[in-house]
């Protein structure tokens, strides 16, 4: 029988695999269940006021936050999208930030144009529960459409 060295690692490739931070996986996304409306603790949003920071969507650019909210279980972006898509304002629930860029003020987002275009739409009116469960069901069924590895960092 071989003597085993304590200084070298002797684990199985599944091992080595649990060992690797599970917290994040390709693209930005959360291993565990998405919240749609809390910002991640890498995002990098902490106490700061986002508002007319630019939205990097994984696709390019997509507008300038109008309003931001930092509510605990409750914060999101509110983007105005200009000529992009015709002048309409999205909210963005926090979930879907992926880190922010203070020295260039930009807030990079993981989802396409098009995931954001597609979203349902957003009124300024409409802050009732259902329209929220509606908009937090929509991008938590879009990270199902996220490819791994789609990483803005």
């Amino acid at each position: 029988m071989d003597r085993l060295d304590p200084n070298t690692t002797n684990a199985t490739p599944e091992a080595d695999l649990r060992a690797v931070d599970q917290s994040v996986v390709g693209g930005g996304t959360p291993a565990g269940a998405f919240d749609p409306w809390s910002y991640r603790d890498e995002a990098g949003v902490a106490g700061t006021n986002l508002a007319g920071y630019k939205v990097e969507a994984s696709d390019g650019s997509i507008g300038k936050i109008d309003s931001d909210s930092s509510e605990v279980n409750a914060s999101y972006l509110v983007v105005d999208t200009g000529p992009w898509i015709f002048g309409k304002k999205v909210m963005l629930p926090a979930g879907t930030v992926n880190h922010v860029d203070h020295e260039e003020q930009k807030v990079y987002v993981d989802r396409t144009k098009d995931q954001i275009k597609a979203a349902p739409e957003y009124d300024e009116t409409a802050t009732d529960p259902a329209y929220r469960d509606k908009l937090g069901g929509y991008y938590n069924d879009t990270y199902a459409a996220t490819p791994p590895g789609n990483g803005l960092r």
